[in-house]
């Protein structure tokens, strides 16, 4: 039997935008009373969340927590409570600069573990599911919520950190596994293994796999490659270190994913004016987590581009949707021979031809004018021929530029099980960021 909607996942508009703004009143109560660093920020505003507009509030960035964090080192004054009330430490992984320090109190990680049994529901979860989750846990928050989560719902729950990918392969048959927890590159790197080990994946029990971590969720070529491999049904879902887990796919309405509005105020603005964008307009997403007081973020600006739409959806819920997910983000454009292009519309190319086992992104020095190598590891028994002449010419039909295109023997490239690297960008600082 599938796990019960609570009424908050399906309150149509008015209701709950009204259960929003009572969440917001309960932060903002608490925050302004023992937070120092929105002490601080908000000392010369007056806001009224039952009547006041919420873009009247400012931002928050990243660079700000940094900030607050370096000069107030080691977690910083975005703290409600006195840190005796802390239990958990977690940070980012450091792929946009020094991590972040971010902590929990028993109250808040409840609130995470409540966030992924939302995405849990909409996946369908049923109390029979068995949920294998390969991930070696450490401070980066990964899959840490959805671990004890699962838990918690009382699903046979399954750690394989510390394995081989073979092992986990017999882990996961030998368990009678129907739900894996991965990254998208980690999904393609088990249906490898499991083509070298002589393993039919699609003849296993997994009947679904939630991945996080990059944007080959809502890949088109990406997922078709993934669920073909393992007859299984992909549901993307959005979450940050800082934030929380905020988004997720139903079951019903597959190729989007729905911010949590219950538990989130989801906002879109245009990255160089920082105005609110229409509705269905591209923009970068402005998130408030609503249960997180212990260290909350408030209209904070995430970087990730999305197109929102509000309307029911065939799940039934009203939550805003991201039409195709997390579409990039602004940090990662890069300027090809004069075309603004995302590392996800590369792949979704590349991830089309089915003799490309992995591949790697080099861009040269920054400028208009830069070029774009495309290194590709083909299948161990494809039949290369004109591989990197049919790959070139696809990028010059579809994006209008024509890259270099190299193979190398298979085998050759690194594969991933956290974020794939596959990017490098000569000049930058930061030369191997994750798509």
């Amino acid at each position: 039997m599938a796990l019960f909607i609570p009424d908050e996942e399906i309150l149509e508009r008015e209701p709950l935008e009204q259960l929003q703004r009572r969440k917001l009143a309960n932060l903002l109560a608490e925050v302004l009373r023992g937070n120092q660093f929105y002490r601080e920020k908000y000392k010369s505003l007056a806001f009224d969340p039952a009547t006041d507009g919420f873009d009247s509030l400012p931002f928050t960035t990243r660079s700000e927590i940094q900030e607050d964090q370096a000069n107030n080192p080691p977690y910083g004054t975005n703290l409600t409570f006195p840190i005796e009330r802390y239990r958990r430490l977690h940070q980012t992984s450091g792929s946009q600069g020094l991590p972040l320090r971010l902590l929990d109190t028993p109250e808040s990680w409840a609130w995470w573990k409540h966030c992924w049994g939302i995405i849990y529901r909409a996946a369908n979860l049923t109390a029979g599911d068995r949920i294998m989750i390969p991930f070696s846990f450490g401070p980066f928050i990964g899959f840490w919520g959805a671990f004890d989560s699962a838990v918690e719902l009382g699903n046979f729950t399954l750690p394989a950190g510390g394995m081989t990918t073979t092992a986990r392969l017999r882990y996961l048959i030998d368990n009678s596994v129907t739900i894996v927890c991965c990254t998208p590159s980690y999904a393609l790197r088990f249906a490898e293994v499991a083509e070298d080990e002589g393993i039919n994946l699609a003849q296993s029990t997994v009947r679904g796999l939630i991945v996080a971590g990059e944007p080959g969720g809502n890949i088109v070529a990406t997922r078709t490659r993934i669920e073909s491999a393992w007859g299984a049904r992909v549901y993307d879902h959005g979450g940050m270190t800082e934030m929380g887990p905020w988004g997720f796919e139903c079951d019903e309405n597959p190729g989007g994913m729905h911010v949590m509005e219950s538990e989130f105020i989801a906002e879109v603005v245009d990255p160089e004016t920082s105005e609110l964008v229409a509705e269905g307009a591209l923009g970068e997403l402005v998130l408030t987590n609503l249960g997180r007081i212990g260290s909350p973020l408030i209209r904070y600006r995430t970087g990730d581009l999305v197109r929102l739409i509000r309307k029911r959806c065939a799940c039934g819920r009203w939550f805003a949707r991201a039409k195709h997910g997390i579409l990039g983000r602004i940090d990662d454009m890069l300027v090809i021979r004069g075309n603004n292009v995302f590392p996800a519309a590369i792949e979704g190319i590349v991830r089309e031809f089915d003799d490309v086992a992995e591949f790697a992104l080099d861009v040269g020095q920054p400028g208009a004018m830069a070029g774009l190598t495309i290194t590709i590891e083909p299948r161990a028994d494809a039949v290369c021929g004109d591989l990197a002449e049919r790959v070139t010419e696809a990028f010059r039909d579809r994006l209008h530029f024509k890259p270099r295109v190299s193979l190398v023997s298979p085998g050759s490239l690194p594969r991933f099980e956290a974020k794939a690297r596959r990017l490098t960008r000569r000049g930058s600082t930061e030369p191997n960021r994750p798509n």
